[in-house]
């Protein structure tokens, strides 16, 4: 087997002939000797004012044999040890495909709906008919990423196997672009199917799924959790419990709170999003009137320090829309979210900045450890509040923004329910309006024509992160004073996304089964086995 690196135009690229032809031509070896063709990295590199896409290809020549496919077995665990998980997003169905390779049966609750009603909830949602408190953007089977975008990104290559993660949502759906795109990206509009291709599999190895069970708190005895109470009386139990609700169960913090397990305040981000014409993010990107037929929709990720704190971009969604991602009435919350095809004409991001732990002091003495979460709501509230009709959002044009005047008039916006104009800085606390201001005239010196009167800035984008962390033991994962409970993902405090929520899923799966004396391959009558080509 060879490995190559090559450099080839995007039409080049785009041709797995030409990319072939290439291939031998760099490995000095006529085009008839390549056995197989693998490409296992893509990205497109902009520098120096000529665009080219750089990948990295195997070949195997002659006689060798392509790679085996990879290939996971799932074991049935009817009737094993019972471990109840609280969240069907990647944390919670990642946990549960591990949890059933380790010979544990795994009982996944979800509050919200399954994916196919969860998408009826929501287009009403974008209709700005209801909002369904527990089926909506952020809450039901999949998570806040099933209807948000799906870009599968982590920062951090320590957390795990995550191209164990790339090959398992691959063979449940996701296209073969997943397994070599530096930046992987799903697409809201493939998502749905592959969550329920996971649902089934879990269900098909003995494992439950159960949706539309909110839960009200933990099952005690003795500093243990045995399992977990519904709203509505049920009493799910088991020998442990993976905490794996997002970041926007904000009601779970405080059934902690309540039953007295200890929780920490952390600091968290928030702000705006800001909406370019899509084509104009091209422009200053590829340093080209047009990106023609080959390129993808262009992105950035900007970072930038202004008056001491970090502000950033957060979730670029490149032919995209911006979504109501609120998950109770009386808020202003939006995301950002790209079909596969990122074919919209409209380009967004979140635009961020760090919110501290003393931006929260004024909550502290009536909410203690919980202050951020009510620091975070009362920004949706005035956000809410300065649009008032149903779940449209507060805009303003990002020059006046910048300028700290008062829009009259918007440009189009992707956001459906519909925008209202406003002078953000008249409830924006100044910790947050003013860094973005800064942020924004630094990000307009990096990429020249950012700041510009095209551009919409939407209200608010909140949901970054948890303002609360659940502890667990470094070593155990267990949670600190409860024994058997695991926090997992990003409501606990330890993810930021898709790839990452679902790593931690796996690997706190692991250390549930570890805790538990289970060995890593029992002998099962039936499974499942499903093989990656």
């Amino acid at each position: 087997m060879i490995t190559l690196n090559l450099t080839l135009s995007p039409e080049e690229a785009e041709s797995d002939r030409r990319i072939e032809s290439a291939a031998a031509d760099a490995a000095h070896i006529a085009r008839d000797r390549i056995a197989f063709m693998r490409t296992v990295r893509r990205s497109v590199d902009a520098r120096r004012g000529r665009v080219r896409i750089s990948l990295c290809v195997e070949l195997y020549i002659d006689d060798e044999k392509e790679p085996e496919p990879l290939h996971l077995e799932w074991n049935d665990t009817t009737g094993g040890r019972r471990v109840v998980i609280v969240g069907a997003g990647p944390a919670g169905l990642f946990a549960a495909l591990r949890l059933i390779e380790r010979g544990l049966h795994p009982i996944v609750v979800e509050r919200g709906k399954e994916v196919a009603q969860r998408k009826r909830d929501i287009a009403a949602l974008n209709r700005n008919l209801r909002l369904d408190e527990d089926s909506n953007y952020c809450f039901g089977e999949g998570g806040a990423g099933t209807f948000s975008d799906g870009k599968l990104f982590t920062r951090s290559k320590k957390r795990g196997d995550y191209r164990k993660m790339l090959e398992i949502l691959h063979m449940h759906g996701a296209s073969d672009e997943i397994l070599f795109d530096t930046h992987p990206h799903i697409g809201t509009d493939k998502l749905p199917r592959i969550i329920s291709a996971i649902r089934d599999t879990i269900r098909s190895a003995g494992g439950e799924v159960i949706t539309g069970k909110r839960v009200a708190s933990l099952i005690m005895e003795r500093g243990c959790t045995r399992g977990v109470v519904t709203a509505d009386g049920d009493r799910i139990e088991g020998e442990a419990v993976v905490l794996a609700t997002g970041h926007s169960a904000r009601d779970i913090y405080r059934m902690l709170h309540r039953q007295n397990i200890p929780l920490q305040a952390k600091p968290f981000a928030m702000g705006v999003r800001v909406e370019h014409p899509q084509e104009l993010i091209d422009k200053i990107q590829y340093k080209m009137p047009s990106r023609g037929e080959w390129l993808p929709a262009a992105s950035y990720n900007l970072v930038a320090q202004a008056g001491g704190r970090g502000v950033y971009s957060f979730c670029m969604c490149p032919g995209g829309f911006i979504v109501p991602a609120a998950t109770s009435e009386g808020e202003s919350v939006v995301n950002g979210m790209s079909p596969s095809g990122r074919n919209s004409k409209y380009a967004n991001s979140g635009i961020v900045t760090e919110i501290r732990l003393e931006d929260t002091s004024a909550y502290m003495d009536e909410h203690g450890v919980l202050a951020g979460l009510h620091y975070q709501a009362e920004l949706e509230r005035l956000a809410h509040n300065a649009a008032a009709d149903g779940v449209t959002a507060p805009a303003q044009r990002l020059t006046d923004f910048v300028n700290g005047k008062a829009s009259q008039s918007l440009p189009a916006c992707s956001f459906n329910p519909g925008i209202v104009a406003t002078d953000m800085k008249r409830w924006m606390p100044e910790t947050i309006y003013r860094p973005l201001v800064e942020g924004f005239k630094m990000f307009d010196r990096k990429m020249h024509g950012f700041i510009t009167g095209e551009a919409v800035v939407v209200g608010v984008e909140s949901r970054t992160s948890s303002p609360v962390r659940i502890p667990r033991d470094n070593d155990t994962l267990e949670h600190p004073a409860v024994k058997g409970l695991f926090p997992a993902g990003e409501g606990a405090g330890y993810a930021g996304g898709i790839l990452s929520a679902a790593m931690d899923g796996e690997r706190v799966a692991d250390a549930v089964a570890n805790s538990l004396y289970v060995i890593s391959k029992p002998n099962c009558k039936n499974s499942i086995q499903i093989t990656v080509q």
